[in-house]
């Protein structure tokens, strides 16, 4: 008697379990919606937490680490879902490692994570970041060969965002590229300075208000002028 006692007890546990699982799933999936609606993301944050608790998956994972990501949360998003180079992750798993290394300073395993969206899908954007990175990698014929390949690529309209001024500002993706190119002649060829000068040049010329072109070239012309400074 005690026994079917104690097995009826358990199936009503069990039972009960599972009906409190299946209604903590319902009230966090209805509450991920109204804090998605509010752009609240800390109640995203929240939500996909639970319901990751409660139902895994790595679409979840994935979409966490992005909101994460997103709100500059970097190391979040990286313990979310990793750092490792997975064949089989999504494309927005592969974007957040990505971003997230390069945020965190990590050019050598964001590079490796730019290299698989590249490879799945080449554009000039992705090619941008990795020559970007490959400069940093000390990779500068890598790096010409990415910024040939988006040059060639490049559209009228496409823009990219710099960050190193307290105020953000966007410039033509082309003039982007065109700095980066001035950045991989002088540093294939630190004897031919005009030919890097001639790429800021026409990265202003098509965006004036490019800082960073501006301040790339400032500093090459005071090499030129001074060669001393650059001995030393």
């Amino acid at each position: 008697m005690k026994i079917r006692i104690a097995i009826l007890f358990i199936a009503v546990s069990l039972c009960s379990y599972g009906q409190t699982t299946s209604e903590l799933k319902t009230h966090y999936e209805a509450f991920y919606k109204e804090m998605k609606a509010q752009g609240d993301v800390s109640g995203v944050i929240n939500a996909l937490t639970h319901l990751i608790v409660l139902q895994p998956s790595q679409q979840r994972r994935d979409t966490l680490a992005f909101v994460y990501a997103n709100n500059n949360q970097h190391m979040q998003a990286l313990n979310t879902i990793g750092i490792e180079k997975n064949a089989s992750d999504s494309d927005l798993a592969v974007q957040v490692k990505a971003i997230s290394l390069k945020a965190l300073n990590q050019p050598k395993r964001a590079l490796e994570q730019f290299e698989v969206l590249y490879q799945r899908s080449p554009n000039p954007y992705l090619a941008y970041e990795l020559a970007d990175l490959k400069i940093q990698t000390g990779d500068n014929a890598g790096a010409f060969t990415n910024i040939e390949f988006a040059l060639g690529s490049v559209k009228e309209g496409m823009t990219y965002a710099f960050y190193e001024r307290q105020q953000p500002y966007e410039v033509s993706l082309k003039a982007a590229l065109l700095h980066l190119k001035g950045l991989v002649q002088y540093n294939t060829d630190r004897n031919n300075i005009d030919a890097a000068l001639a790429s800021f040049d026409e990265a202003l010329t098509l965006d004036p208000n490019f800082n960073l072109a501006s301040l790339s070239k400032q500093a090459l012309e005071s090499r030129k002028n001074n060669p001393e400074e650059e001995k030393n």
